[in-house]
């Protein structure tokens, strides 16, 4: 995982200079989709699944779909990493039906209630398999800096965008390779 994450930051960095902005936007755009990319043919070298849902590959490794995360471009704790509330609904999908179910609640909401939107958070992506379980690979960077703390785990994710970690490791650095 950690080369991986140090591989695709080089070709983003690289991107970004070639772009030729001052805003950081290109790198963070091309840096998204580069660690999809990586994933995915890390997971073809394995001989195990790449599905795509909804038009975004996902590496499927042993029945756990990688959801790779860039939740800052600053150092920052894990415990301040947030769902954007832009962020699109196939993300939150994706935690709802494939990530850990939040604990029991104070009120059961009962599925009379429950609205269409609600429910289809909770549907789990054919694409992906109903069985398939999430593993967030949440990270931070920068252009300048590249890549400055990895986590992997298993996290919930709670209505006001933030994450409850049932489980997580802080995964260790590799270095950025040459292009």
């Amino acid at each position: 995982m950690p080369v991986q994450l140090a591989s695709a930051h080089a070709k983003a960095h690289a991107a970004h200079l070639a772009v030729g902005l001052k805003e950081r936007s290109p790198y963070g755009v091309a840096l998204a989709g580069l660690v999809r990319e990586h994933l995915a043919q890390t997971a073809r070298e394995l001989e195990e699944s790449v599905r795509d849902a909804r038009g975004y590959e996902y590496a499927v490794i042993n029945d756990h779909a990688f959801f790779p995360f860039r939740y800052a471009d600053k150092p920052r704790p894990l415990d301040r990493a947030r769902l954007p509330s832009n962020a699109l609904p196939t993300r939150r999908r994706l935690f709802r039906a494939h990530g850990p179910q939040p604990p029991e609640g104070l009120f059961d909401l009962d599925d009379g209630l429950a609205t269409e939107e609600h429910l289809g958070l909770h549907e789990a992506f054919e694409e992906l398999g109903a069985s398939t379980k999430l593993v967030c690979v949440f990270f931070t960077a920068d252009a300048e800096n590249g890549i400055h703390t990895i986590h992997w785990g298993e996290a919930h994710l709670e209505p006001d965008g933030t994450f409850t970690w049932l489980y997580k490791e802080q995964l260790p650095l590799a270095p950025v390779p040459l292009e």
